[in-house]
C-alpha cells in the first residue's frame, strides 16, 4: 500500500490501451488538448478586453459619479 511506482502506471497505462484502443485515447488526447488551447485563448481575450476598458475609459461611470454628487449634497 505504498506510493505508486512507474511499474504500477504502465500496468495502468496497458490496461487502458487495451479497453479503448490507441486511436480513442488519441482522440480524448487531442480533443483534451483542444480544449486547454480555447481555455488559454479566452483567459487571454478577457485579459486584453479588461485592458482595453480601462485604457479607454478611466474615469468612472457618470451613474456613479452622479450618485457620489447626490450624497454630498443631501444634508
Amino acid at each position: 500500500m505504498g506510493t505508486w511506482g512507474i511499474g504500477h502506471w504502465l500496468i495502468v497505462l496497458l490496461i487502458a490501451v487495451l479497453l479503448f484502443g490507441t486511436k480513442k485515447l488519441g482522440n480524448i488526447g487531442g480533443d483534451l488538448a483542444n480544449a486547454i488551447k480555447s481555455f488559454r485563448k479566452g483567459l487571454q481575450d478577457d485579459d486584453h478586453s479588461a485592458q482595453g476598458q480601462l485604457k479607454a475609459d478611466p474615469n468612472p461611470p457618470a451613474a456613479a459619479a452622479s450618485s457620489e454628487t447626490k450624497r454630498e449634497n443631501t444634508p
